[in-house]
């Protein structure tokens, strides 16, 4: 593909710390949330309101989160991994990686529970786009070591591998849990997909690099 085409067509290169306005954001509508309940129903991908045209929480449900565990939980994974993808890539392209790997998981989510009949389910929070930078994190530093809840040391693309497996056993195990798992996964798949179209990248390539 041409690197001149639109799909590849690279920003200027600057640096302001997104990662932490999006923190901020998520921290300021978690208030919001407590303040107005109402909100949460209002962020939150539900199938059967975006069906009748509240589309936006095809996007709004990755700033939405259900508890403070949860948004604690997601921010630290969104600052950990968030800044070092932010800094190889340039704030806009991360914003562009982070926001569309969100949206994809978002409407893949949406198609699940359209064809599961799953018309009730409430969808929030920014976990969907923060595996998606777990697998950018692994593809931009393929030796970088991780250290698993503080202790347990792994590589990078390790990590990716592991979790994805976590995912894909507990979706076809049907885990009684309120994991999105498929969301998660959705989240790699948008990753995946974003390096070669995007950046021209063969993300397998790169995570193999020892």
């Amino acid at each position: 593909m041409n690197r001149n085409s639109v799909l590849r067509r690279p920003f200027k290169f600057k640096y302001f710390n997104a990662t932490l306005y999006l923190i901020a954001v998520n921290v300021l509508i978690f208030a919001l949330q407590y303040i107005w309940p109402l909100l949460t129903y209002l962020l939150a991908l539900n199938p059967g309101a975006v069906a009748s045209g509240w589309v936006w929480q095809l996007f709004t449900y990755m700033f939405a989160h259900a508890n403070l565990t949860h948004l604690i939980v997601n921010m630290l994974g969104l600052y950990f991994f968030g800044r070092p993808v932010e800094h190889s890539l340039g704030s806009y392209e991360f914003l562009l990686y982070y926001l569309g790997s969100g949206l994809f998981a978002g409407i893949a989510s949406f198609a699940i529970y359209l064809l599961s009949g799953a018309w009730n389910t409430y969808l929030l929070g920014a976990s969907g786009a923060i595996f998606s930078l777990l697998l950018a994190f692994a593809v931009l530093y393929p030796r970088a070591m991780v250290y698993v809840y503080g202790i347990i040391p792994l590589r990078a693309p390790v990590m990716v591998i592991g979790y994805t497996l976590i995912e894909i056993f507990s979706s076809f195990l049907g885990a009684a849990s309120s994991v999105a798992h498929l969301t998660h996964l959705a989240g790699f798949v948008a990753g995946a997909a974003y390096f070669p179209i995007r950046l021209g990248v063969n993300p397998l390539k790169r995570l193999s690099d020892r």
